[in-house]
C-alpha cells in the first residue's frame, strides 16, 4: 500500500493541490494533509501517517522538503519509517528507499550526517579547551566560595553542626557539605 503525506508551511499561503494530484497520480491513498513547518518536529499528521504504515507500505510524498527541512530529522524520520517495515519514495527527487540505489542514497545522507555531527563535536571540543588554556572556569559555579567552604569544615571538626545542619546554614545540599568534608579529608590523608 502506498501512504501519501502532503504539507504546506502554515501561512504561507500555500495550496496542496498540486501535492495531492500528484500522489493521487502515483496511487497514493490514504494520504495524510498537514499545514505545519517543516522544521517544526511535532506533525501529528505525520506521526499518523507514519503509525498507518505496516511491513511492504511506502511513504510517498511529493518532494523530499515535505517530509523534512533539515537533515536530522530527516534522517529520523527514515528509521521510523523504516522501522516500521516500510520504504519511502520521493516523487520530484526520484528517492526510493525500496530499491538498492535508493538505500545508497539513505545511507549516503546518514553518513554526511555522521561527518556533520562529529565536525560539530570536534569544534566544541576545540573551543573548550581554548577556553580553558584561556584560563575561564567552564561549567557551574561554584555552590560555595572558598571562605564558606573553609568555615564548613571548620565547624565540622569543632563539632558545631551536623552536615544536615551545615547544609541547612549554608543553604546548599547536605551531599554538597559531605562532597567538601570528603575532599579535606583525602587532601589531610595525602599530606
Amino acid at each position: 500500500m502506498q501512504i501519501g503525506y502532503a504539507r504546506v508551511s502554515r501561512g504561507d499561503h500555500q495550496d496542496l493541490t498540486a501535492q495531492l494530484a500528484a500522489l493521487s497520480a502515483a496511487g497514493c491513498d490514504p494520504v495524510f494533509r498537514e499545514e505545519a513547518s517543516g522544521g517544526q518536529s511535532d506533525r501529528p499528521e505525520l506521526a499518523l501517517a507514519i503509525r498507518a504504515l505496516t511491513p511492504g507500505d511506502v511513504l510517498v510524498v511529493w518532494k523530499l522538503d515535505r517530509l523534512s527541512r533539515s537533515l536530522r530529522d530527516l534522517l529520523f524520520t527514515l528509521e521510523a519509517i523504516t522501522a516500521a517495515g516500510a520504504g519511502f519514495r520521493s516523487l520530484t527527487e526520484a528517492v526510493d528507499t525500496t530499491t538498492a540505489a535508493g538505500r545508497l542514497m539513505t545511507q549516503t545522507l546518514g553518513a554526511f550526517a555522521e561527518f556533520e555531527r562529529a565536525m560539530i563535536r570536534e569544534r566544541t571540543m576545540n573551543g573548550l579547551a581554548h577556553a580553558r588554556k584561556a584560563g575561564r572556569h567552564l561549567g557551574r559555579r561554584p555552590s560555595l566560595t572558598g571562605q564558606q567552604r573553609a568555615e564548613i569544615i571548620t565547624k565540622a571538626e569543632s563539632g558545631q553542626g551536623s552536615p544536615s545542619q551545615l547544609a541547612s546554614l549554608f543553604r546548599v545540599s547536605r551531599s554538597t557539605v559531605q562532597r567538601v568534608l570528603r575532599e579535606h579529608r583525602n587532601r589531610s590523608a595525602a599530606a
